[in-house]
Order: structure tokens, then C-alpha cells, then sequence
């Protein structure tokens, strides 16, 4: 490894030194996450003929606008700037909800797959929005963890409308 390399590999290793170092990486993290969603979601409404799960892609758009600019308000409460890497978690998970969008299927077994990678998403997204809420805790930003339990109760309530509209209407169509 030539001493450039090194010297830029040890910069990264160094980079999560601390807690407070990871706080803000999963922060950034969740951003790069959300703003895959803002451009993943609208194609997903386009995709889903269950009227109401199109309107529910919708309003989470809007919703996950809210949850970048929540991250960016703890983010540069901090000093620090969404900048850091892709998210690649979310990457893999918009790319086969992307695959189920182009799947050729009944429009009724294609919107029950749709539901389940949005709900990959949401458990996803659950997960590291509540990692990020201890390590607020435990660091003293009492802010911040307020803002990501109220994400993080968000993502639930998302999560279980989908449950719930799968129940009662999509899976029994696509089952049909």
C-alpha cells in the first residue's frame, strides 16, 4: 500500500474515534437513505394501482422530506454537514423495490410486492433511527433524540398502515 493510501485509510479509521464520531455517521447515513427514498417514492406511486397505497407513497414522500430536514437541523446543530457516504443498506433495499416496479405481475400481486419492500424500508429505516436515538441519549442530545424518536414513531405509524392496508385489501386481491 503505497503511503498515500495509507495515510487515507488510516484518516477513515480514524474517522470513529468515538461514540459521538458514530452518532454522526449514522446520521449522515440516515440522510443519504432519506434522500434515496425522496426519489424512490414517487416512482413507487406510479408503480402501485391500490389507489390508497399510491396516496400512502405520496404522503410518505412528504414525510421523508421532513425527516432529511430533521436530520439536517440535529446534523448542523452539531457543526457538521450531511456530507458522508451513500448508504448502501438503502441502496440494495431501492434497488429491488425498483425490480418488483418493472416485475411484469397482476397489478393486485405487484402492489402486495410493493408493500413488502416498503416495508423493508420502514424496518430498515426503524432500526437505524433507533440506534441513532440511544447514542443521543447516551451522548446528552436531548434535541436530537426527540427529533429521532419522533422519526422513529413515524416510521412505525408508516409501517403499520402498510401492514394494515395489506390485511384488509392488497394481499387478499393478489390472492384472488
Amino acid at each position: 500500500m503505497n503511503p498515500a493510501s495509507a495515510l487515507s485509510a488510516n484518516a477513515k479509521c480514524m474517522e470513529l474515534e468515538t461514540l459521538k464520531d458514530l452518532y454522526f455517521h449514522e446520521l449522515k447515513d440516515l440522510y443519504s437513505a432519506e434522500q434515496q427514498l425522496v426519489k424512490a417514492l414517487p416512482k413507487m406511486a406510479k408503480a402501485a394501482t391500490n389507489k390508497e397505497l399510491a396516496a400512502g407513497f405520496q404522503e410518505h414522500l412528504e414525510q421523508t422530506k421532513g425527516h432529511g430536514r430533521r436530520l439536517e437541523q440535529i446534523l448542523s446543530g452539531h457543526k457538521q454537514t450531511v456530507r458522508g457516504p451513500k448508504c448502501k443498506g438503502m441502496e440494495g433495499i431501492v434497488a429491488e423495490g425498483a425490480e418488483m416496479i418493472e416485475e411484469e405481475a397482476d397489478d393486485e400481486v405487484k402492489d402486495a410486492g410493493l408493500i413488502a419492500a416498503a416495508q423493508r424500508v420502514e424496518h430498515y429505516e426503524m432500526a437505524g433511527y433507533g440506534t441513532a436515538r440511544t447514542y443521543a441519549e447516551i451522548l446528552g442530545d436531548k434535541e436530537g433524540a426527540s427529533l429521532l424518536q419522533t422519526t422513529l414513531e413515524e416510521e412505525r405509524a408508516t409501517d403499520q398502515k402498510l401492514t394494515k392496508l395489506a390485511k384488509s385489501a392488497v394481499n387478499m386481491a393478489a390472492a384472488k
